[in-house]
C-alpha cells in the first residue's frame, strides 16, 4: 500500500502558497503574480510516485472580505480544513505578526488534523524575527510541525514533501498517475490570460479582473479562442486596453505562448474586454466567470 491522501495548502494572501503547490509538483498548475488573492478556486494538484499519491489542494488567501468574492473564497479554504488529511498553514516570514494574521487563526478550525506550519520566504526575514513568529503560532497551534521555506528557490521543498508523507495514511490512488491537476484545459486557459492581464496592469485594477470565455474551436489548426477580460468601471476598461490598444496585445501576446504550450498546438486568441458592474458582488455574475462554492 503507498502513502495516499489530500492536504490543503492555507494561508493569508501572496504568502507563497501557490508557488510552494508549483514547487512541490515541479509543474505549474496554479498560477503566481506579485498580486494578493491572486488564487480564486481551490486548484487541486497531484504528486505521484512510486510510493504516493498526494493531492494538494491549493486555496485562495484567508482575508476579511469586501464583496461576495471574497467571502465565497473564505468559505471554500475554510470548507478544505475539514475534509482533508493533513494542513499545511503558509505563513510569510518575512512579515511580522498582525490583524491578518488573528483574523485567518481566530477562522480557520485547523485544530483537529494533523498539522503543518510552513515558514515561507525565510531569506527575507532575520533568524530573531522567525522565532518570534514561530512562537506566536506555536502559542496558538502547539501541536503543529514546524517547516521553514524558500519557495521561489525550491529551498527545502523536499523537506517538506517528506514531512507531509510521514503524516498521510496508507491507501489506495484517486487518480491515475497521468493526472496532475483536476482543472480542465478551459479553466487552465482562464487562468493563463488572467495571470498575464494581472502581471501588466497597475496594481488598481487586478482585483477587479475575471476571464469569461467565449468560443473555441477545438478541431480547427489554429486554434480560435474568444475570450473576454471582465472589470467593473469603464475607466478600467481603458486602462486594459491601453493606448492605441498596446497593453491587450501584449496580453494577448503572452497569453497565447503559455496556451500553446499547454495545449501543444498553435492558437489564434481574440481577447476583447467587457464592463460587468459590480460582478465581484453579484451572486448570478460570479456563477457565470466560473466562482461557484464546490458541493
Amino acid at each position: 500500500m503507498m502513502k495516499v491522501g489530500f492536504v490543503s495548502i492555507l494561508g493569508r494572501p501572496n504568502v507563497g502558497k501557490s508557488t510552494i503547490l508549483n514547487g512541490l509538483l515541479n509543474q505549474k498548475v496554479s498560477i503566481v503574480t506579485d498580486k494578493s488573492q491572486t488564487t480564486r478556486n481551490n486548484i487541486r494538484g497531484i504528486y505521484n510516485s512510486e510510493e504516493a499519491q498526494v493531492i494538494f489542494v491549493d486555496t485562495p488567501g484567508v482575508h476579511k472580505p469586501r464583496q461576495v468574492l471574497g467571502q465565497r473564497m473564505n468559505t471554500m479554504a475554510y470548507s478544505t480544513a475539514h475534509d482533508v488529511d493533513v494542513n499545511m498553514l503558509i505563513v510569510d516570514a518575512s512579515q511580522h505578526f498582525g490583524t491578518g494574521d488573528e483574523y485567518l487563526l481566530e477562522h480557520l478550525d485547523i485544530k483537529k488534523t494533523p498539522l503543518i506550519i510552513v515558514f515561507n520566504k525565510i531569506d527575507q526575514a532575520r533568524l530573531p524575527h522567525v522565532n518570534e513568529l514561530k512562537e506566536k503560532y506555536l502559542s496558538y497551534l502547539p501541536e503543529a510541525h514546524i517547516v521553514e521555506t524558500v519557495a521561489t528557490e525550491k529551498f527545502n521543498l523536499d523537506d517538506l514533501l517528506k514531512k507531509v508523507l510521514s503524516l498521510l495514511p496508507k491507501g489506495m490512488p484517486f487518480y491515475p498517475t497521468e493526472v496532475v491537476t483536476d482543472k480542465d484545459e478551459i479553466f487552465q486557459i482562464k487562468e493563463i490570460i488572467r495571470e498575464k492581464t494581472l502581471k501588466i496592469l497597475k496594481e488598481e485594477v487586478p482585483h477587479s479582473i475575471a476571464v469569461y470565455m467565449e468560443n473555441i474551436e477545438w478541431e480547427k489548426n489554429p486554434m480560435p479562442i474568444k475570450a473576454n477580460i471582465i472589470v467593473e468601471k469603464d475607466s478600467q476598461k481603458g486602462i486594459v486596453i491601453g493606448a492605441n490598444g498596446k497593453r491587450i496585445k501584449l496580453i494577448g501576446t503572452r497569453a497565447r505562448q503559455d496556451i500553446e504550450t499547454l495545449l501543444k498546438k498553435h492558437v489564434y486568441l481574440e481577447l476583447q474586454v467587457r464592463v460587468e458592474k459590480d460582478w465581484r458582488s453579484n451572486e448570478k455574475a460570479l456563477e457565470t466567470f466560473g466562482y461557484k462554492l464546490e458541493k
